[in-house]
């Protein structure tokens, strides 16, 4: 593993709170995912985790990236075929209580 990538792995583990945090949701996604629940919310929740695991090796470990780029192309074809449930997300203006 490059020095960058094991310093960034060290200061995650010393927080003592990242990787469960991450473990959980990724967890948590799966079961949301393989049951059909709350789908759009699962895709929201795993992006942030997605678009990081892409930094990281682009920016700290070149080599490892397949896996993740496959994975962000999962994502990016469920996010397509739920975007009807985006659209409200997505408006410029909105009005609370107003759907």
């Amino acid at each position: 593993m490059p020095e960058g990538a094991g310093a960034f792995a060290g200061a995650l583990m010393k927080t003592s709170y990242m990787f469960p945090l991450i473990a959980g949701t990724q967890l948590l996604v799966g079961v949301l995912l393989l049951l059909n629940r709350f789908v759009p919310l699962a895709l929201v929740l795993i992006m942030p985790i997605l678009v990081n695991i892409i930094a990281f090796h682009i920016f700290l470990q070149p080599a490892g990236i397949a896996p993740g780029v496959v994975l962000l192309a999962l994502e990016l074809y469920l996010a397509w075929e739920y975007r009807r449930a985006y659209r409200p997300l997505l408006a410029m203006r909105s009005t609370p209580g107003v759907e």
